[in-house]
């Protein structure tokens, strides 16, 4: 009798504890739900002030919570497609089909003279020969259009890119189009897709470390934190110092005064270690570039307020 009535004591203090406990989740969740809430209004607010579509992704990557405005959305990429393709060329070179060490030979007609191109700057009579670490670091971290180009040649095409980084897992991205393919017609653009969620997904394999080699990963890494493109953008209200790894993607602006795509994409790194990743989508809209590159920075500084509160 005494054993049945401590049993059932048993019984009853679990089930207290238990019950305790979901209140204490619950409680915990709906806090985050709240917070998670106040970071998605003060996000919005920002994206009403201008035209256009604006799509953004945010991953705190360490606790994996997530945030996404328009996500789902497919947004033109223009140079932000950089950023995978110079992951499609590490990943051949982890496979040994290339080397950083090897000669890239470069003519003249390589030099688009439409392109932005300080590739072109150096070397303007082109029949130079730059090793592919170089040739990465003219299309990482400046942007470089025609160096962009000379990497989808070497890989065999856009289309080989494409199925190199689907098979990281990333899927909701298409890229089917060159540089100079996107220069020659205004519709173009639009067929180098990404949705802002796949985009957060390809920076997270990135900040683990887990699709490249400890050495070739680092180095893009490196090669996107010195990039010296989009300065107002992500960087642009953090606190002076902030290590920001990220590609940058901008279209030129229509006969209507549209700009396609005013973009940055990247990983910062927190004061305590963790790393956010960002994406910031800004398309299709009528504002001027100022404008445009204010709601980034806007955004990167409220998410940046909201995580180091």
């Amino acid at each position: 009798m005494i054993r049945h009535f401590l049993k059932l004591e048993f019984i009853n203090y679990l089930s207290r504890q238990l019950f305790f406990l979901f209140v204490v989740i619950s409680l915990l969740a709906n806090t985050a739900k709240s917070q998670n809430a106040s970071l998605r209004q003060s996000i919005n607010q920002i994206i009403n002030t201008i035209d256009g579509k604006v799509g953004v992704a945010v991953m705190n990557i360490e606790k994996k919570d997530t945030l996404s405005i328009n996500g789902h959305s497919h947004f033109p990429m223009q140079s932000v497609f950089k950023f995978p393709l110079a992951m499609a060329v590490f990943q051949q070179v982890d496979q040994g089909q290339f080397s950083l060490d090897q000669k890239i030979h470069i003519e003249k007609k390589d030099l688009q003279p439409n392109f932005w191109s300080p590739l072109r700057e150096k070397y303007p009579n082109g029949n130079v020969d730059i090793s592919l670490s170089e040739l990465l670091k003219f299309t990482v971290s400046e942007s470089d259009n025609s160096g962009c180009d000379l990497l989808f040649r070497l890989l065999g095409g856009p289309i080989k890119v494409d199925k190199i980084i689907h098979s990281l897992g990333v899927k909701e991205i298409a890229i089917v189009a060159t540089e100079e393919e996107m220069h020659k017609e205004w519709d173009v653009q639009y067929t180098n897709w990404c949705e802002p969620m796949a985009m957060i997904h390809l920076l997270e394999i990135l900040n683990s470390g887990k699709a490249l080699s400890k050495s070739n990963n680092d180095f893009l890494l490196k090669l996107m934190t010195e990039t010296t493109i989009g300065a107002k953008r992500i960087k642009g209200l953090l606190p002076k110092g902030t290590v920001v790894a990220h590609k940058t993607g901008l279209s030129d602006t229509n006969a209507l005064g549209i700009t396609a795509a005013t973009h940055d994409v990247g990983i910062v790194t927190l004061p305590d270690g963790n790393h956010l990743a960002i994406v910031v989508f800004v398309s299709n809209s009528k504002a001027n570039q100022e404008n445009r590159e204010r709601i980034i920075a806007q955004i990167a500084k409220v998410v940046w307020d909201y995580y180091v509160k």
